[in-house]
């Protein structure tokens, strides 16, 4: 019987046999699901695309509690699977202690360094992309006033504040950008009634522009600000469907991408860092028909012209994660 493809749940991580072994790659989601119709439902998509290109088959599991990380691992590896790809920076610890375990074992994590020799790390210059949607929030906005909620209060969401704030001021100096985070704990990736009440708490506050990097919980921030009717900017994946005509643009971080390119390379997958950034279209905004008529061809040229400065090296975008000061934002 085929174990190629596989569901793991709770019980069913605990269930697999000792003995059997798989040649095929593996995918866990972090916690929110697969389909968070954003950081989780981009790597889902990466996986569907390289499955249908070469026709094989992969396994995948959706986290259920912080506790099954390095269990799920080690599963994973002991059963043979190879590459093995995470999401997100939580598995950088416990993929720090167990990769050394399982030498011929290739992993690759996404938004977090693990230096050891059978480890690729893929991390993004979020900054980038989330400057480009602030200019667009400022030139968008109508009462000068825009919003940023990020998910778990960590550095890396705060570098997508930072560069959306400098990239509002940017476009306009003057621009008031408010801020939350949703919490302190991994329950704020997966909160979209939170979202909701914190779009509408800066709603009250005079933003018409509000950009979501919360995971799941960017989905309420997204709906909130459809039935404020403000705009609002997705994350990770291209959100512009949810609302259409609502949602001004998504910043797209490439991590379907990531996980295409650690599929297709299987087990000959070269350990290092690898930075995704604009220059390399790691990052970026999204366009289509869903939002064609809210991005002005001024709003297009002015951001477009941005990002070719951006990847050339004439506009530096601040990165909160080597340098923990936000000139643009105070928190």
């Amino acid at each position: 019987m085929s174990l190629s493809r596989y569901f793991l749940g709770a019980a069913a991580t605990l269930a697999l046999s000792a003995g059997a072994t798989f040649a095929d790659p593996a995918l866990i989601f972090d916690l929110g699901g697969k389909f968070d119709k954003s950081f989780n439902e981009a790597a889902f998509a990466g996986a569907e695309r390289w499955k249908a290109e070469t026709g094989g088959s992969y396994r995948e599991l959706e986290m259920q509690s912080e506790a099954q990380r390095e269990q799920a691992l080690r599963r994973l590896a002991e059963s043979g699977s190879n590459p093995i790809v995470m999401t997100g920076f939580a598995f950088g610890d416990v993929l720090n202690s167990v990769a050394p375990d399982y030498p011929d074992t290739k992993f690759a994590i996404i938004d977090m360094v693990v230096e050891q020799p059978n480890v690729k790390s893929v991390v993004f210059t979020e900054e980038q992309g989330s400057y480009l949607v602030g200019m667009m929030a400022a030139m968008a906005s109508e009462s000068g006033t825009v919003g940023f909620i990020g998910g778990m209060d960590i550095p890396l969401i705060r570098k997508f504040a930072c560069g959306y704030a400098q990239g509002v001021k940017a476009a306009n100096p003057d621009a008031t950008v408010l801020s939350n985070m949703t919490g302190t704990t991994p329950a704020a990736w997966n909160d979209p009634v939170k979202g909701g009440e914190l779009a509408k708490g800066q709603i009250s506050q005079g933003a018409d522009v509000i950009y979501a990097a919360a995971g799941g919980t960017g989905i309420g921030v997204l709906q909130a600000a459809a039935d404020e009717d403000v705009l609002s900017i997705g994350v990770d994946s291209n959100q512009n469907h949810l609302h259409p005509g609502k949602v001004l643009t998504s910043m797209l971080k490439r991590v379907d991408n990531a996980v295409y390119d650690a599929f297709m390379a299987g087990e000959d997958l070269e350990p290092g860092i690898a930075v995704m950034d604009l220059g390399s279209e790691g990052v970026g905004y999204a366009l289509d028909e869903n939002n064609a008529s809210l991005v002005t061809d001024e709003m297009k040229a002015a951001v477009d012209e941005a990002a070719a400065k951006i990847a050339s090296g004439e506009i530096t975008v601040h990165d909160y994660m080597s340098d923990e000061t936000c000139p643009a934002l105070s928190f």
